[in-house]
């Protein structure tokens, strides 16, 4: 299954990676750090840095992967188990994010982090449900994604604001990219994969200006 994410970003965004994140995974809550294993979330990514080497593990409650595997949203995505699924694509989201950067050098924010994920629940569900049902545009996916989700601020703390506002960005470029995506034609594919590739490779502070500018 984890496998199955990597390899859907990837290809969404043309980054391939020599590093499996099923190669990273934790499911033993007892392995993280107290404060992690109070958190009781069913997924977190711990990163730490020494030296020149960055270690990431992704952790995945083992109840939520048995899920998963008895109802694979790759081969239907649906409301019974697309909670679960954007549980786990935000921990493999995450490595990616990680991982990718951390091959060019280049630093990374939980703001970026955050904003990434978001986008990528979207994008990959409207990818599968598209190739479950291609003659149906997933509009509800939007509603249920930015609009009906919370942020949880017991958990969020004193990062509230920070994932509010990753949710709000979010929100905004996917409504635009659902618009370019809706006339079904190669075209319009082609157009929206184009900018994602490029949307992925930008630093922060450009991607809040691109969508600030292609939203207004």
């Amino acid at each position: 299954m984890l496998n199955d994410l990597q390899k859907l970003l990837a290809a969404i965004y043309d980054v391939p990676l020599p590093h499996d994140v099923a190669e990273f995974l934790l499911t033993d809550r007892a392995q993280l750090p107290q404060s992690a294993q109070d958190s009781g979330t069913d997924e977190q990514v711990l990163v730490a840095e020494d030296g020149d080497t960055l270690w990431v593990n992704v952790y995945l409650e083992p109840a939520l992967l048995a899920r998963l595997e008895s109802a694979n949203p790759f081969e239907a995505l649906h409301g019974g188990n697309i909670a679960d699924y954007w549980t786990a694509l935000e921990g493999v989201s995450h490595f990616l994010y990680l991982a990718w950067n951390a091959m060019y050098d280049r630093s990374v924010t939980l703001m970026e982090l955050e904003l990434q994920a978001e986008i990528d629940k979207y994008v990959s569900s409207l990818w599968l449900l598209r190739e479950q049902n291609p003659r149906r545009f997933p509009a509800e996916l939007h509603h249920v994604l930015f609009e009906c989700a919370q942020v949880d601020g017991k958990l969020a703390g004193d990062r509230a604001g920070l994932y509010r506002s990753a949710d709000h960005y979010a929100s905004r470029f996917c409504r635009r990219l659902a618009r370019t995506l809706q006339p079904a034609t190669a075209s319009a594919h082609a157009d929206a994969t184009a900018e994602l590739r490029r949307f992925y490779r930008l630093t922060r502070e450009r991607k809040i200006r691109h969508i600030e500018r292609v939203t207004a």
